[in-house]
């Protein structure tokens, strides 16, 4: 099975961030984690991101708030989606 596009979204904010999520449904587990999704998600303004979430191998759930990266546990993508509205939201100005 190849991977499946889930959800891609992509929004310029009118201060010029950007704030971006795409999911895939993936036929083999992304390592460490044992879920069957890979995703990305950002919201960056200029070259900073503010707010990340993401499953990279090798270093499994994560996310990046405020310049530290810290554990995150994965739960499903409509949870995932809920966390990075909410963490976007805690940190925008506009």
């Amino acid at each position: 099975m190849p991977a499946e596009l889930i959800t891609r979204f992509k929004n310029i904010t009118p201060d010029g961030g950007v704030i971006e999520l795409v999911v895939w449904r993936v036929p083999t587990p992304v390592p460490p984690t044992e879920h069957g999704f890979k995703y990305r998600a950002v919201y960056a303004k200029g070259d900073v991101r503010i707010v990340g979430f993401d499953n990279e191998r090798g270093k499994g759930d994560h996310c990046h708030l405020d310049g530290q990266e810290l554990p995150y546990t994965f739960t499903g993508v409509d949870q995932l989606v809920e966390d990075f509205i909410a963490a976007v939201a805690a940190r925008r100005t506009t």
